[in-house]
């Protein structure tokens, strides 16, 4: 309705009412001529429309970047396995404790082992036994041949005899050795200090050598990988720069180190890249948690292939559709309004307020695409430079 129409809406019946009515009907009647007169100017905008700022599109040199979803990992991340076979008597820790380094976390049945301990033990006391008895005979056949009471044969075989001795000691100590550290493999420790990320074994199962029964993990340092195509292995490996977009993080950070796995997976036709990440940058966060890794490219090469760039404020993000409001004619006479397109989006350059975003698909160079998506969507928004 136009500004003149709801004016004549008001006034025509408060004209009437005026001359026909007394003086309190007179008063009510100014009053709503006055409301009338202020609804003017709200008319007069609901006619135009809000107006919204544009950004026409053109081909912008840019480094050539590839981005790729990955995840954190903890560097130190262990599965700790049984080394001896029997049934779990304790298992100490559950999901989520927090463990020392040395500190013991499942008890396997070890009565077997320590029957082997104390034969073991018994052993080295015959053995000892036996040595002190050989030690003692050869020294007197020592002493005798001296004084030449005792034929040269005498001593020599006493020699021998406590020589097998110091042998049949050095045995017994080996085989006590052994049976403590078969004893040691009854019980799972930790080798660092760390948190128990999962168990996958309780208390009363049979362990077996080579069984899985928790996984534990250090809190740092973390690292970020990423499974690059094989087919984008040249681009990631001729980049200038590599960064890392930590989960809840609005910058990018640069990694303390990388490593390329020099194979690729042959099911998935991809390349592991291992990113170690500063103590500082990885403060506060976890392992598993998802990730955008970014490769970008000299600026030489960038400038061979100039791509279309819209602010990142201007994308519509409704589930799997993005789009942009685009300046469109509505006809001879008629002010210009907008319209939705969708768009299919490639890399993200810079970040915060002044990130832009390439354009794969839906725009072209010379289109005007509004910067506020939010006001062009209202009725008779219209472009800020008209």
């Amino acid at each position: 309705m136009r500004a003149a129409d709801l004016f004549a809406v008001f006034a025509l019946p408060l004209e009437r009412a005026s001359t026909r009515r007394s003086r309190p009907g007179r008063v009510r009647a100014a009053w709503r001529l006055i409301v009338a007169a202020a609804l003017l100017p709200l008319a007069a905008l609901a006619q135009t429309g809000p107006r919204v700022p544009v950004v026409t599109l053109g081909a912008q040199a840019v480094a050539p970047t590839a981005v790729f979803d990955g995840t954190l990992q903890a560097v130190q991340q262990s599965v700790l396995s049984a080394q001896a076979s029997g049934r779990i008597t304790a298992l100490h820790v559950k999901a989520g404790d927090r463990v020392k380094a040395g500190q013991l976390l499942a008890v396997i049945d070890d009565r077997a082992t320590q029957a082997g301990v104390a034969q073991a033990s018994a052993g080295v006391a015959q053995a000892d036994a036996q040595l002190a008895n050989a030690q003692a005979a050869y020294q007197r056949t020592r002493d005798l041949r001296a004084q030449g009471f005792v034929a040269q044969a005498a001593l020599d075989a006493a020699q021998a005899q406590y020589r097998a001795a110091q042998a049949g000691a050095a045995v017994a100590r080996a085989g006590q050795t052994q049976a403590s550290v078969a004893q040691g493999f009854t019980r799972v420790t930790a080798p660092y200090d760390g948190w128990v990320l999962s168990t996958q074994a309780e208390a009363g199962q049979l362990a077996l050598p080579g069984a899985p029964l928790l996984t534990v993990y250090a809190p740092q340092p973390l690292r970020a990988v990423v499974y690059v195509p094989a087919s984008q292995q040249a681009v990631a490996a001729q980049a200038q720069a590599v960064e890392v977009l930590l989960p809840g993080a609005e910058r990018w950070v640069v990694p303390a180190a990388k490593t390329a796995v020099p194979a690729a997976d042959p099911v998935s036709q991809t390349v592991e890249w291992r990113l170690d990440l500063a103590q500082a940058d990885a403060h506060g966060q976890v392992p598993g948690r998802q990730l955008q890794v970014r490769f970008v490219g000299s600026a030489a090469a960038g400038a061979q292939a100039a791509r279309l760039m819209v602010p990142a404020s201007a994308l519509v993000r409704r589930g799997e559709l993005t789009a942009v409001y685009v300046v469109a004619g509505r006809g001879e006479g008629q002010p210009d309004g907008f319209v939705l397109r969708a768009v299919r989006v490639g890399a993200t350059h810079a970040a915060g307020q002044g990130a832009t975003v390439e354009v794969l698909a839906g725009l072209q160079a010379g289109d005007r695409v509004a910067t506020d998506p939010v006001r062009a969507g209202l009725n008779g928004a219209q472009p800020a430079d008209r």
